[in-house]
């Protein structure tokens, strides 16, 4: 039996380190492991951010470490990453991520093998250089975009907040408790993301949302003193936050365990911990500087870097001593103790209130209920009222929302404008957390990322509303909705010229397009009732795909033929071609649109002998999704196609020969007025689609077939 490998006697500076710190020498052990870990995944990817992993791993300590082991007893457990009264962690500066990966592998998370490790930031691994948590279990959101993590942070605070109040019982006050805890860097306090959504988190009171500020001063452009100089403690105690100061935890980590701690008993605010640190810690020549934050040291840095640092072998990398390894261990199982313990519990709630066990299970389970689309309204033609699609939508998630307690949110300071009061639902605020109407005030992107932080919370389905070309606020948060598959829905009103009288800065014209062009968002643009309630169908059914519910201002004509269930497949004719044979025309077309068209139909009929076939397409996503069969039974593709979108023309020549769309910004003006000056009147689109039928006409007929090209799949593999 060979003998274990001697003891590796310190460095001078290791035992330098150790003399001056005020801890255990295990203690200082681990936190220099995985600064040593995040150094060597930084180096063998030749690619990364090591500068704050090493600045920040003693506050990653407490924070994988148990309430017995001196920690924050951050609640986890690897045997159950989706664990429902788990307390979240979310790494809001991202580019840190090996931070995160090194304590998810200290802690036993089979994503963060030893193997995933050194295959950070590499095609396939489960290390991807920046959070996504499709990718990695125990990643709660994708970070990657400074701002967004703290701002999902208050949404899963809210999600507990909420939850507690609605499915704790006297008998049982604990099922739903959990805390989040967010590690957050200087560029994450710059972004106006977080200013909105920690100005609301301190309205709301979040007592459970404790934020551990990386303060150490470096951007990558050099010291924060470059452009960023305000007083950060001032600003979060202004917005209603408890403000902790913490100046150092490179020498012991006693100050940083007690204001966790008073963090953990204050229950009427959130917390914010600002803590002074340095990046790139134990660097010889990179500590403090900018030049440790978005590069590897170098493989003579890292060497220098484990000379310094106690409990390192600079001969070794990826080395994890068993002293080590023995400690997180010893931490996971207490996290898997806590999930043992809540899981008898929960099987007694079980027994004691069937009912609210059963809502939650299926809530977290991503089930929708049963008979949530029974009540969805049918328009009548001829009886039921003329109106605009906003009150369609309105009465739309009044239906669904009899069935749907998970569905929760509100609109940006625009309810009446947004129709999206769910009826009897109260407000969700400081002493009425059971409430489900959100008012997220001015604050449109922290809304959108606020919403989800509260689907990845799990049990919820949130709706935010503002305006369409509002959008542009939220588009970064929107973005992470879609890449994260969080099925939150987007009610946007006022989705066109035809808004009126408040003019271009109100006026969308590219907002259709740049969202549609975004990979699984669904846009669905609804032409009537019928297509509304189609809308809210395909939102709810999508629970890992975002959807845009696009809602008019004005009123919108009847639609005779108009068909909830046709509508689901994307497109559908709305109005079929008199006669024999195939169509002469056929005009494709989106909500206030739709109606319009019909009428150029009438026109192009009886003025020019021209039958035209009208297509309502809520739905361009859906429309792509059927088989080919049924697109081409819709647009044949060889026959004259022309679009009609108030909106920009970009992307619908897949779909068209021609195109009446929008090349240039709005105006102010009664919305009548607009529609005819943009060429929106049926005159104009009768009269250009005459135009396209001629074209064709004087080529001998010859009309290109829009459904006659390859259609390549260019991922490899």
């Amino acid at each position: 039996m060979e003998e274990p490998p001697a003891k590796r006697a310190c460095t001078d500076h290791q035992t330098a380190q150790l003399k001056s710190y005020h801890g255990t020498p295990l203690e200082l052990k681990c936190i220099n492991t995985i600064r040593a870990l995040a150094a060597d995944m930084v180096q063998k990817a030749n690619s990364g951010h090591p500068g704050a992993p090493m600045g920040c791993a003693p506050m990653a300590h407490l924070l994988w470490s148990s309430a017995s082991s001196g920690g924050s007893g951050r609640k986890h457990s690897a045997k159950n990453p989706f664990w429902w009264n788990r307390d979240r962690f979310v790494l809001s500066n991202g580019h840190a991520c090996a931070l995160q990966y090194v304590m998810l592998h200290l802690s036993g998370y089979e994503d963060c093998s030893m193997d995933q490790l050194k295959a950070f930031r590499q095609v396939g691994s489960r290390t991807p250089g920046h959070p996504e948590n499709f990718c990695t279990k125990g990643v709660e959101v994708c970070t990657g975009p400074l701002g967004q993590g703290i701002s999902n942070a208050v949404g899963m605070a809210i999600a507990a907040k909420h939850l507690g109040a609605t499915y704790n019982t006297t008998d049982f006050p604990n099922i739903i408790n959990s805390k989040t805890y967010v590690i957050c860097g200087d560029g994450c306090l710059q972004e106006g993301i977080s200013g909105e959504a920690c100005s609301l988190a301190g309205h709301l009171g979040l007592g459970d949302l404790i934020v551990l500020y990386d303060d150490n001063h470096i951007t990558i452009d050099g010291d924060t003193d470059l452009a960023f100089t305000e007083d950060v403690k001032m600003r979060y105690e202004s917005y209603g936050w408890q403000v902790l100061v913490v100046d150092d935890v490179a020498n012991g980590l006693d100050d940083l365990r007690a204001a966790i701690d008073e963090a953990k008993k204050c229950t009427d605010k959130p917390t914010l911990i600002k803590i002074r640190t340095e990046i790139g810690f134990g660097s010889p020549n990179k500590q403090g500087s900018e030049s440790s934050h978005g590069a590897p040291l170098g493989v003579s840095e890292v060497n220098a870097t484990k000379q310094r640092l106690y409990g390192c072998d600079p001969s070794r990398d990826f080395f994890v001593d068993e002293d080590v390894a023995a400690y997180y261990k010893e931490q996971a199982d207490a996290g898997d103790e806590a999930l043992g313990a809540w899981d008898e519990d929960f099987a007694k709630y079980k027994e004691a209130h069937p009912d609210k066990a059963k809502e939650l299970e299926r809530r977290f389970n991503g089930e929708i209920a049963e008979g949530v689309f029974d009540d969805l309204p049918a328009f009548v033609f001829g009886k039921d009222k003329a109106d605009a699609t906003r009150k369609f939508s309105e009465a739309c998630i009044n239906a669904v929302a009899k069935k749907m307690p998970e569905l929760m949110g509100g609109s940006a300071d625009l309810t009446g404008s947004n129709c999206c009061q769910i009826k009897g639902a109260g407000d969700f605020q400081r002493d009425t957390p059971e409430g489900s109407t959100l008012r997220f005030g001015v604050r449109e992107h922290a809304m959108a990322a606020i919403c989800n932080g509260m689907f990845a919370y799990g049990g919820f389905r949130p709706f935010c509303a503002t305006f369409l070309q509002f959008a542009g606020y939220a588009l970064g948060a929107m973005r992470c909705s879609a890449l994260s598959k969080f099925g939150v829905i987007y009610i946007m009103t006022h989705d066109s010229i035809g808004l009126g009288e408040d003019g271009p800065t109100h006026q969308p014209v590219e907002m259709l397009e740049s969202l549609r062009s975004m990979p699984n968002m669904c846009v669905v643009r609804a032409a009537d009732a019928n297509e509304m309630a189609a809308a809210y169908q395909i939102a709810i059914s999508n629970v890992h795909t975002p959807t845009v519910i696009c809602c008019t201002r004005g009123t919108v004509a009847p639609l005779e033929h108009s068909s909830r269930d046709k509508a689901m497949k994307g497109a559908y004719a709305v109005v079929e071609e008199e006669g024999e044979g195939a169509p002469d025309l056929v005009m494709v077309a989106t909500g206030s649109e739709v109606w319009r068209c019909v009428d150029a139909a009438k026109v192009l009929r009886s003025n020019h002998s021209i039958r035209a076939r009208v297509v309502s397409m809520p739905c361009q996503e859906l429309f792509l999704e059927q088989n080919e069969e049924y697109r081409r039974s819709v647009l044949p593709g060889n026959i004259p196609t022309m679009s009609v979108e108030a909106s920009a023309e970009h992307g619908w020549h897949r779909f068209s020969h021609a195109q009446i769309g929008i090349s240039r910004f709005g105006m102010s003006g009664p919305l009548e007025e607009l529609f005819e000056k943009y060429g929106f009147g049926a005159e104009n689109i009768a009269s250009k689609g005459k135009e396209l039928v001629d074209f064709y006409k004087s080529l001998g007929g010859n009309v290109p077939d829009l459904n006659c090209r390859p259609n390549f799949v260019n991922l490899q593999g």
